[in-house]
């Protein structure tokens, strides 16, 4: 059953829908007044108040490979991970777009997509014919021996390279990780990674491991620093 918090007014009132603990942790649903929010091991992750930076994240790796012609016919693209979905929901309503994975390692989230309140948000962009749903971690699917390339990588794990959900995700934005995403990544492919933060030293690193045409995006937020989508291309 829902646990509530005390009622005070529509706006602070929240609920918990659904409480889970996983191989991960603890991963929860809340309602926040007409907001839905997933916390994850008690981080706060994201919501559903806004979206604009998440869609971000998809146009503008999107915008990239159509500046730099990373990439012949409809891109493949690999989203990490869903969240309340406006990220996959941009992406299918995009039909250029051809494969298009996501990576998601919490049941619970696929769940409230599938079944739950979240799929409002996400608009049945799991069934999309070009959607691949990869049920597992994102540092276990890019270290994978055999795994496919991508025109585009598009990441959201975290709440930025410098604030990390568990500690397990770091590696990814350090030199070995970003070797990995460039090995992920076809000649002329883009990398796209979202943060709550501006990371000068996350573009210095792409810089350093061999990534070209490094930039960071902002997008204001009304309250506190804006968030950030660093943005940074495999040279062909």
């Amino acid at each position: 059953m829902p646990t509530a918090l005390p009622e005070r007014n529509a706006r602070d009132t929240v609920v918990t829908l659904d409480r889970r603990e996983g191989p991960y942790g603890e991963v929860v649903l809340r309602r926040r007044g007409q907001d839905f929010e997933i916390i994850a091991n008690g981080c706060f992750l994201m919501d559903t108040a806004d979206g604009r930076s998440e869609r971000l994240l998809i146009q503008a790796a999107l915008d990239e490979l159509d500046r730099t012609g990373g990439a012949d016919g409809q891109p493949s693209v690999l989203i990490g991970g869903l969240g309340v979905g406006f990220s996959l929901a941009y992406a299918v309503a995009e039909p250029r777009w051809g494969r298009i994975a996501i990576v998601e390692r919490e049941t619970a989230i696929i769940d409230w997509h599938r079944t739950g309140p979240l799929g409002a948000f996400s608009g049945g962009a799991l069934e999309d014919e070009r959607v691949v749903v990869l049920h597992t971690d994102l540092l276990e699917h890019l270290a994978a021996a055999d795994g496919e390339r991508y025109d585009a990588l598009c990441l959201d794990i975290d709440n930025g390279p410098d604030w990390t959900v568990t500690d397990g995700n770091a590696p990814l934005y350090g030199a070995d990780g970003l070797a990995v995403l460039w090995h992920r990544l076809r000649p002329g492919g883009v990398l796209a990674v979202w943060s709550a933060q501006p990371s000068p030293a996350f573009d210095e690193a792409l810089r350093a491991a061999g990534f070209s045409d490094v930039a960071s995006h902002e997008i204001p937020v009304s309250r506190g620093v804006p968030d950030v989508v660093h943005l940074a291309r495999r040279p062909h």
